[in-house]
C-alpha cells in the first residue's frame, strides 16, 4: 500500500513511500474508526508510523494531537523529525521542563510533544491560563505505553492519562513493544477488540536471536567493568569482521567515551579490519565534530552516542552508523528508546547503573527488551543477535525475561497517597464517591481485577479509604462528612511534586521559632527524595572536610547531599563529589524553591526570604553579602564574583556605581548598561521614622507611625517590627510606593528599648533592609 494512495494529503508526513504489513493491518482501525487504539509490536517494526497516522487523522479533522514521548531527549528528536508537518503548514510545539513555555504557541499548536511528567504538571495546573491548552487535546498518542511498568515513572504515566481522559476525553492511541498482557492495557483505555493489536515476532523485519553471556565477577567493580567490556568485544568482533555492525549499551555517558577509547585500542591490537581512514571525505567531515574524543575515534570505526553530545555531533554519528562508516557504537539507553538505529549485533554490557539519587540499581526489564529489540538491520541482516552480559547469579532472571517477556504491572500502589492527594488538590475529586470512581479509571484497578490475588482486589476499596483517612490524619486533606477538600499543606505538596514525608518535614520546619541557614540546608538534605543517595567510601573524606564544624544528625547519602549543597554555596565542590553534584544540586534547588513557599505560607516572608537566598547561593556559588547581585538580570556566578571583588555587593551598589564603573569590572558597555537598568528595577527601601521619640516615661505608652517607602521597582515585602528582639508587628504587602506601620512605644520595665524595622523580600534573593532606633525609658 502506497502512502500517497492511502493518504494523498499527508504523503509528505511520512519518511517512506509504502506501508509495511503491520502498518497496513492497523491503518483502517486508526484512520476509519474513532475508538481508542492499543497496538503492541516488536521494536523496529514501524510503530512510529501508527502514531503519525493517528496524528494525521486528528489534523484532518481540525483537532490537536498530543504525543507523549518516554524521554525528554526524544521530544527534541521528534521536533526535528516532524519538520515534515511544519512544511505542510502545521505547528509542532515541544513543552518540557527545560524550555520556557509560550502559552500562546502551545494553545495554537497542532501537535504538542511532551513527556508524561510535564503532562502531569500541566494537567495539575489545567485551570491556569498558562496550561489551559492541555484541556483542548483531541487525540493523545502514548509512545511506549509499556512505560507503565517502570517503578519510578509508571505511576505518573498512569494517573496522567487517566486525568487527561477525565478532563477532555481525547482519543487515545497507545503504542508498545511486545507485552504479554496487552488486553489489560486495552481494558484500561476502553479499546475494543477491533482496535486492539498484538503483533508477534513474525512481524519483526529481522529475526532475533537473543541470549545471555556471563562473566566471572570479582571484588573490584572497575575491573569487572573491563571484564564485561572484553566479553562484549568478543561478541561483537565476529559480526564486524563479517561486514556487520555492533551496538553496545553501557550505563553512563562517561562509560560510552571510556569504552570507545578502550575498544579502539583493543581492536587495533587484535588487528580487526575496521575504520575509514582512507575515506578522505569522511576524514574531512570528522574534523567538524566538536567533541575531541569522538573526532579521534570515529575515523577508526568506533563511536559513542549519548544525550550530552551536541545535536550536530549526534546527528553525524547516527548518519555514519547508518552508512556503515562506524562499525562499533557505544551508547546509553536513550538510543534504545528513541532513534531507530539497528545493528546486527547488540550487546548490553551493563545491567546496572549508578543513579545519583537512587544509588546502584538494575536497569529495568523494559530497557533490556528495548535494547535487545535494536538487533538486526532490515534489508541488510537475516538475523539480529542480542546479548545480555551479566553476573552468573543474574543469568537465569535474564534468560526468563528474554524467553517469556514480562507482564506490564501497575506501580501506582507505591505512591497512592501522593497521587490521590494531587487529585484532591486539583479539585477533580470532591467526595468519597469521587475517590472510588477515580480508582476505577486507573490501570491499577484494571490490573487488580485481572490478577485479584496478587493485587488483593477485594481489599482495594478499603485500601483507598484507608489512604484517604491517612491523608486527613496527616493534615493534607480535610473531610466533612463525605466531602473532601485539600488543605494548604496538601496543595503545596501537589504543586511541587513532593513526597508527602518531605512536605510534612517542610511544614514542621516552618513552625520553628528560629530558622537559620543550617536548618534550611539540613531540612532539604534530609528530604526523603534523597533517601536512596549513596555515599561511596571514596567520598567520605570529602564529605567530612566540607562539614567540619557543622552540627548535623544526617547520615550516609543525606549527609553527602548536605555537603554538596554547602560546597555549592561557595562554588568549591570537592573533586570527589563532582560526579553526582549536578543532579543532586538540581534536585536540591527544586526542593529549596518548594521550601521557600512552605515558609512563606506557614512562617512568613522573613523565613521565605532566607530560603530564597540559600537557593540563590546554592545555584550560583556566591557569598552571603553578594547574593543580592543574583537578583539582577545578566548576573550569574562569575559576574557576581567579579563585582563582589570590586566592592560592589548589592543592586544599590550597582546603581550608585553606574555603567562606567562597571566596565572596570570587565563588563562590556552594553552589558553594564543592561545590568544597571535591571538593578534599578529592583526595590529600594527607605524608612522614615518621623517624630519617633528618643525617650519615654516609665508607665506611659504612645503609638507612632513609621513610613516604609519603596523608591524603585515594586515587590512583595514583609515588614517586621521588633522591640528588644521580640516581634511586635508583622505585615505583608505588595509595596509599590509607601505604607505606614503603627509602632507602639511602651515605657515598661526595661531601661532601654531597641526598635528594629526589617523589610524582607520573600520572592527575591535580596538581603533584608533594616533600621534601628533606641528609646530610653526614664523615671
Amino acid at each position: 500500500m502506497k502512502v500517497a494512495e492511502a493518504l494523498p494529503e499527508f504523503a509528505g508526513a511520512f519518511g517512506f513511500e509504502e506501508f509495511n504489513r503491520m502498518q497496513r493491518e492497523a491503518l483502517p482501525a486508526i484512520m476509519e474508526r474513532d475508538e481508542n487504539v492499543v497496538a503492541a509490536a516488536p521494536t523496529a517494526s514501524g510503530k512510529t508510523a501508527l502514531a503519525e497516522l493517528a496524528i494525521c487523522k486528528t489534523l484532518a479533522e481540525g483537532g490537536t494531537a498530543l504525543f507523549l514521548a518516554p524521554l525528554r531527549a526524544l521530544t527534541n528528536e521528534k521536533e526535528a523529525e516532524w519538520d515534515r508537518f511544519e512544511e505542510m503548514g502545521y505547528s509542532v510545539y515541544v513543552v518540557t521542563g527545560e524550555r520556557d513555555l509560550n502559552p500562546r504557541r502551545a494553545e495554537r499548536a497542532d501537535i504538542l510533544v511532551m513527556t508524561p511528567e510535564k503532562t502531569d504538571s500541566a494537567t495539575r495546573k489545567h485551570d491556569s491560563p498558562r496550561y489551559e491548552f492541555v484541556t483542548d487535546v483531541d487525540c493523545c498518542v502514548i509512545d511506549e505505553v509499556h512505560l507503565l511498568d517502570s517503578e519510578s515513572r509508571g505511576g505518573v504515566l498512569e494517573v496522567t492519562v487517566s486525568r487527561l481522559r477525565r478532563l477532555c476525553d481525547p482519543r487515545v492511541v497507545a503504542l508498545s513493544a511486545t507485552m504479554p498482557n496487552v488486553e489489560d492495557v486495552a481494558a484500561w483505555l476502553d479499546a475494543v477488540p477491533e482496535t486492539t493489536f498484538e503483533f508477534g515476532d513474525d512481524y519483526r523485519p529481522v529475526k532475533l536471536h537473543a541470549g545471555v553471556k556471563t562473566y566471572s565477577h570479582g571484588e573490584n567493580s572497575f575491573a569487572d567493568k573491563y571484564r564485561r567490556l572484553y566479553r562484549a568485544l568478543d561478541l561483537a568482533q565476529p559480526h564486524i569482521e563479517d561486514g556487520g555492525q555492533s551496538l553496545v549499551f553501557v550505563s553512563s555517558r562517561q562509560d560510552t567515551v571510556q569504552a570507545a577509547a578502550k575498544a579502539r585500542d583493543e581492536f587495533v591490537e587484535r588487528d580487526v579490519p575496521m575504520g575509514a581512514r582512507g575515506d578522505y571525505d569522511f576524514h574531512t567531515d570528522a574534523k567538524e565534530l566538536t567533541n575531541d574524543s569522538l573526532r579521534n575515534s570515529v575515523v577508526d570505526g568506533v563511536g559513542f552516542h549519548h544525550a550530552g553530545l551536541g545535536k550536530e555531533d549526534r546527528d553525524r554519528v547516527e548518519k555514519w552508523f547508518r552508512e556503515g562508516k562506524i562499525q562499533l557504537l557505544f551508547s546509553t539507553s536513550t538510543l534504545a528508546w528513541g532513534v531507530n538505529l539497528p545493528a546486527r549485533c547488540v550487546v548490553i554490557r551493563d545491567t546496572k547503573y549508578h543513579d545519583p539519587l537512587e544509588g546502584d540499581v538494575d536497569i529495568s526489564p523494559l530497557d533490556v527488551m528495548q535494547m535487545l529489540g535494536r538487533a538486526g538491520r532490515p534489508g541488510y541482516d537475516d538475523v539480529g543477535y542480542g546479548w545480555v552480559v551479566c553476573d552468573r547469579s543474574d543469568a537465569d532472571r535474564y534468560r526468563t525475561l528474554i524467553r517469556e517477556g514480562k507482564d506490564i504491572e501497575s506501580h501506582l500502589a507505591a505512591e497512592l497517597d501522593s497521587h490521590l492527594n494531587a487529585e484532591i488538590a486539583m479539585g477533580t475529586v470532591d467526595d468519597l464517591d469521587d475517590v472510588l470512581s477515580w480508582l476505577e479509571t486507573t490501570f491499577y484497578y484494571v490490573r487488580a481485577r485481572s490478577r485479584p490475588q496478587e493485587y488483593d482486589f477485594d481489599g482495594l476499596r478499603s485500601r483507598v479509604r484507608e489512604t484517604l483517612e491517612s491523608l486527613v490524619d496527616r493534615g493534607f486533606v480535610s473531610m466533612d462528612g463525605m466531602e473532601v477538600e485539600p488543605t494548604s499543606l496538601g496543595r503545596l505538596a501537589s504543586k511541587y511534586y513532593l513526597d508527602l514525608a518531605t512536605a510534612r518535614r517542610f511544614h514542621d520546619l516552618s513552625e520553628r521559632e528560629s530558622i537559620d541557614v543550617v536548618a534550611v540546608l539540613d531540612c532539604v538534605a534530609g528530604a526523603s527524595e534523597f533517601d536512596s543517595v549513596s555515599c561511596r567510601s571514596s567520598e567520605t573524606d570529602a564529605v567530612d572536610s566540607v562539614l567540619t564544624g557543622i552540627d548535623t544528625s544526617l547520615e550516609g547519602g543525606n549527609r553527602k547531599v548536605l555537603a554538596i549543597c554547602r560546597a555549592s554555596m561557595t562554588g568549591s565542590t570537592p573533586a570527589d563529589l563532582r560526579s553526582d553534584a549536578w543532579v543532586i544540586r538540581q534536585n536540591a534547588l527544586r526542593l529549596l524553591a518548594a521550601l521557600r513557599e512552605f515558609l512563606d505560607t506557614f512562617s512568613g516572608p522573613r523565613a521565605a526570604n532566607l530560603a530564597r537566598r540559600v537557593e540563590a547561593r546554592v545555584e550560583h556559588g556566591v557569598s552571603r553579602d553578594a547574593v543580592g547581585l543574583t537578583a539582577v538580570d545578566g548576573i550569574g556566578s562569575r559576574r557576581a564574583g567579579r563585582l563582589s571583588s570590586a566592592g560592589l555587593r548589592t543592586p544599590a551598589d550597582l546603581v550608585a556605581a553606574g555603567p562606567e564603573e562597571l566596565t572596570r569590572a570587565d563588563l562590556s558597555d552594553g552589558v553594564a548598561e543592561r545590568v544597571v537598568e535591571s538593578a534599578r528595577s529592583l526595590p529600594a527601601i527607605e524608612i522614615d521614622w518621623g517624630a519617633f521619640p528618643e525617650t519615654i516615661d516609665r508607665g506611659t505608652s504612645t503609638v507612632h507611625e513609621v513610613t516604609v517607602a519603596n523608591t524603585a521597582g515594586s515587590a512583595r515585602t514583609g515588614i517586621r517590627v521588633t522591640v528588644n528582639g521580640v516581634e511586635m508587628t508583622r505585615k505583608t504587602t505588595y509595596l509599590s510606593d509607601a505604607t505606614r506601620v503603627p509602632v507602639g512605644v511602651f515605657g515598661a520595665t526595661d531601661d532601654e528599648l531597641t526598635f528594629r524595622i526589617e523589610v524582607s523580600f520573600p520572592d527575591l534573593p535580596l538581603l533584608p533592609t533594616y533600621e534601628e532606633r533606641l528609646v530610653e525609658v526614664v523615671d
